[in-house]
């Protein structure tokens, strides 16, 4: 049985809307101590996200680590792993991150020439738990044009409401292409909760801004799976894996990114939402078929 909880959802019936799920397999803070499943090694990154495909991630969201387990933007690694990826996870989205923790500057699009189906982009500055993340105009804009150049679609990552309404401001005068896809990132200490109006009307102001575009919610930590679940009952994509959270409760880990997925999977179930397989996520989002 479909459940209901919330005034804005309550009558709408999504069961023909296949849900995307995206996998955070790495990120850029999680190490073995948190949690020994969080892989570091592309070889690794490779196992593990193949695990998560096969249990419904039609998307991999990427980030790598040096031979220290630091973050780091070095293409060749991206390189590495969109290699592996695209062998043993035929079709899958490939999405690299271009997040502040793992350079600065134009390093943080070093990877951009690699032509990845999908690429993160933050369009505005926050808080984070103890620093600024920054992301001033001229970075914005260069990473955007170089996602034009390369044709790599962008997921917006929406720490904000200000980069709701930026990202709209960049599909309308070009520096965008459309229709936008806009991830809710929610949970971060210093950043929007995990409230569920304002969620509701995030997405509200983002249907009246953008009325075409698709939407997505990552809750980190804790709240992970409170987005998947809202997420998944209001009609949208969700966000999953050990980049964001590493636990499955309070008392257990998360054996795999895969588990997580599972998590999120049945949560497409108990609201009868289809999880959509990776030719249906590229028809959603509007990207190419792989070659071959």
């Amino acid at each position: 049985m479909r459940r209901c909880s919330s005034i804005c959802d309550v009558m709408t019936d999504y069961s023909d809307k296949p849900c995307i799920l995206c996998v955070a397999i790495t990120g850029s803070l999680p190490t073995k101590a948190n949690n020994p499943a969080v892989p570091i090694t592309i070889s690794e990154q490779i196992e593990s996200t193949q695990e998560a495909f096969e249990a419904g991630a039609s998307i991999a969201h990427c980030h790598v680590r040096d031979d220290a387990g630091q973050p780091t933007s070095d293409p060749e690694r991206f390189q590495r792993l969109m290699e592996g990826l695209h062998q043993h996870c035929p079709g899958m989205i490939v999405q690299l991150s271009t997040g502040g923790r793992s350079g600065a500057g134009a390093a943080r699009g070093g990877m951009l020439p690699l032509s990845p189906d999908m690429a993160s982009l933050s369009v505005g500055s926050n808080n984070f738990p103890s620093r600024v993340y920054e992301n001033p105009p001229d970075l914005v804009d260069w990473l955007a044009s170089e996602m034009l150049r390369y044709e790599v679609k962008p997921e917006i990552e929406a720490f904000d409401l200000s980069h709701i309404v930026q990202a709209t401001r960049m599909q309308a005068d070009g520096r965008l292409k459309g229709p936008l896809y806009v991830q809710f990132v929610m949970g971060v200490k210093n950043a929007t909760p995990a409230d569920e109006p304002i969620l509701d009307f995030y997405i509200e102001t983002l249907k009246r801004l953008a009325p075409d575009a698709q939407w997505c919610a990552a809750g980190i930590g804790a709240a992970q799976a409170t987005l998947n679940d809202w997420a998944i009952r209001k009609g949208g994509h969700t966000r999953t894996g050990l980049e964001d959270n590493v636990r499955l409760d309070r008392q257990r880990l998360a054996p795999s990114n895969a588990a997580l997925v599972r998590r999120a999977a049945e949560i497409c179930t108990q609201y009868d939402r289809p999880v959509a397989t990776w030719q249906q996520a590229r028809a959603i989002l509007g990207l190419r078929m792989p070659k071959g």
